[in-house]
C-alpha cells in the first residue's frame, strides 16, 4: 500500500503520513506491485442513472478512484461494498487502483477522468477545490478531525480518511537478535541501534528510497512538527529562503544522508521494493520504518505477529522530548463531474465512518470522541510525545511551492538532497527556485 499522507503540511507535511496504504507508490504520502487493476463489485446492473432502488436505499453506479491498489486486491473494498449494500442493494461500486496516486491523479484532474469520488491531492491550492469537488454537507463533519483541511469559502469540500501520528516502526525480534532490549529514545541511541543491527546482518531502516514518495519523511512530511510548528507553511510562504542546514529541513535531511552513508539501509537504492520491504520488516531482515501508523497492518498482513511490532516517535535529536504529528491521511471527495453525487456522498460519508476502513489500515479514529484499539498506539502515546497537529496549508505555500516546481508530497526532491554531494547546495538551490517563484507570484 502506499503511504499515507499525514496530510497537512502540516498538510502536505505529510504525504508521508499518508497511508502509504495503498499499494501505490504516493501521499500521501507505496510502493506498489505496480498492477493498476480496477475491481468491480456489487450485483447491480444500474448505471449512473442515480436515484432510488426498489429494494430500498439508493441506486447506481459509482467509480472510485483511490491510492489503496492492495485492498482492491485482497478483496478488502468488495467487503465495504457488500456492507453498503446492506442499506443500498441496488448500488455498484467500481474501483480502479493508481499505483502512483500522487502524481497519477493530476493528470486525471487535467483530463477530468475522476469518476465519482477520489482522494484530494496533497498540495491542491484551496483556490482549486471548488473547480474539482462537490460540497460536503455540514452534517458529516460533526465531531470529526480537520473539518476544515479541505475548505473554502465556508464550504468543505474533503473528509479525513484517518488520523496518522509518524514515527519508527520497529521489528521486537531484529531489535533483540541485535541486543537492542529498548526502542531509542534520542538520536545517538538510534544511531548506535542502526550500527548493531548492521552488525547482526540486519537492514537497520527499509527507506525505501527507489518507491520515492515514502521520502516524504525525510522532508515535507516532517518537517513541521521537528520544527514545533503547525503553522510552518505559512512561515515558509512568507520567508524567501526556507530550506536551511540549521532547521528542520537540513535536520532531517542531514538523519537520512548519514543513513544511507553508513549503509544502515537497503543496499537496493533505486528499485521500487515497496512490498517487498514489508516482508523484509514482518520477518526481521530489517528492523525498522519511519513511517505513519498506517504501515503496521500492512506489516503485520505481511507475516508480522503484532505482538512483535513496536511503534515510537522518531527520535530526530537528544533531548529527549520529542515532538510527534497528529495529521489526517489522504482526504476523499465527490468529484464535480459525477452524475450520481447523492450516491457519492454516501458513499464518502459511509467508507470513513462505517466501513471498517479506518480500523484495517491502522488509522487513529476519525472522530474524536473515538479511542483507537492499537496496542502500537498505546505504546506510541505511552512515551508522551507532544503532539503537534497538522493545520491547513497556508494556500500561498502550496501556490509558491507548484510555481517553483518543488514537489512536495512526491518525495523526488527529497531523493536528490540525501544524495547530493553537497546539502548546502541542494538547500541553496531549493531557495532559488522558492524566491523566484515568491517573485513570480507577487508574494
Amino acid at each position: 500500500m502506499k503511504k499515507p499522507l499525514l496530510v497537512t503540511m502540516t498538510a502536505v507535511l505529510s504525504l508521508s503520513m499518508l497511508a502509504a496504504c495503498g499499494n501505490n507508490d504516493n501521499s500521501g504520502n507505496a510502493g506498489n506491485t505496480g498492477d493498476t487493476g480496477a475491481a468491480n463489485t456489487g450485483t447491480a446492473s444500474n448505471t449512473n442513472a442515480g436515484g432510488t432502488g426498489e429494494a430500498g436505499g439508493l441506486k447506481g453506479t459509482l467509480k472510485v478512484l483511490t491510492h489503496r491498489t492492495d485492498y482492491i486486491n485482497d478483496g478488502t473494498m468488495d467487503k465495504y461494498v457488500k456492507k453498503f449494500q446492506e442499506k443500498n442493494p441496488d448500488a455498484k461500486v467500481e474501483f480502479e487502483g493508481l499505483t502512483n496516486y500522487a502524481t497519477d491523479i493530476k493528470t486525471r484532474l487535467t483530463t477530468g477522468e475522476t469518476g465519482d469520488v477520489l482522494m484530494v491531492p496533497a498540495g491542491m491550492p484551496a483556490t482549486d477545490y471548488p473547480k474539482y469537488f462537490e460540497p460536503l454537507p455540514d452534517s458529516m463533519f460533526d465531531d470529526v478531525y480537520f473539518a476544515d483541511n479541505n475548505a473554502f469559502e465556508g464550504k468543505r469540500y474533503g473528509i479525513t480518511t484517518g488520523v496518522n501520528t509518524q514515527g519508527l516502526v520497529y521489528n521486537k525480534q531484529a531489535f533483540k537478535k541485535a541486543g537492542i532490549d529498548k526502542a531509542p529514545t534520542t538520536l545517538d541511541e538510534l544511531y548506535a541501534d542502526a550500527q548493531k543491527l548492521k552488525d547482526a546482518g540486519i537492514i537497520p531502516l527499509y527507506m525505501n528510497f527507489g518507491a520515492q514518495w515514502p521520502m516524504g519523511t525525510w522532508g515535507d512530511g516532517s518537517a513541521f512538527y521537528v520544527a514545533g510548528e503547525a503553522d510552518l507553511s505559512a512561515k515558509m510562504a512568507a520567508d524567501p529562503a526556507p530550506f536551511q542546514m540549521d532547521n528542520a529541513w537540513g535536520q532531517l535531511a542531514q538523519i537520512g544522508r548519514e543513513f544511507i552513508s553508513k549503509g544502515w539501509v537497503e543496499k537496493d537504492l533505486y528499485t521500487n521494493n515497496w512490498e517487498m520491504s514489508k516482508g523484509e520488516v514482518a520477518s526481521g531482515k530489517a528492523a525498522m520504518y519511519f513511517l505513519g501508523n498506517w504501515v503496521i497492518p500492512q506489516v503485520e498482513a505481511a507475516g508480522a505477529s503484532s505482538d512483535d511490532i513496536g511503534f515510537v516517535p522518531f527520535p530526530y535529536d537528544n533531548s529527549g522530548k520529542l515532538n510527534a504529528p497528529l495529521g489526517s491521511d489522504y482526504m476523499i471527495a465527490v468529484s464535480k463531474n459525477s452524475k450520481n453525487k447523492e450516491l457519492a456522498t454516501a458513499w464518502v460519508d459511509f467508507f470513513v465512518k462505517e466501513s471498517g476502513y479506518v480500523k484495517d489500515s491502522g488509522f487513529m479514529p476519525i472522530i474524536k470522541s473515538e479511542k483507537a484499539e492499537s496496542p502500537q498506539l498505546a505504546e506510541f502515546q505511552a512515551t508522551n510525545p507532544t503532539f503537534i497537529e497538522g493545520l491547513p496549508n497556508d494556500p500561498k505555500f502550496a501556490e509558491i511551492a507548484n510555481k517553483a516546481q518543488i514537489g512536495i508530497g512526491t518525495g523526488n526532491y527529497i531523493q536528490d538532497l540525501l544524495i547530493s554531494k553537497d546539502l548546502k547546495a541542494g538547500l541553496d538551490d531549493l531557495n532559488k527556485k522558492w524566491a523566484k517563484a515568491k517573485t513570480d507570484l507577487g508574494y
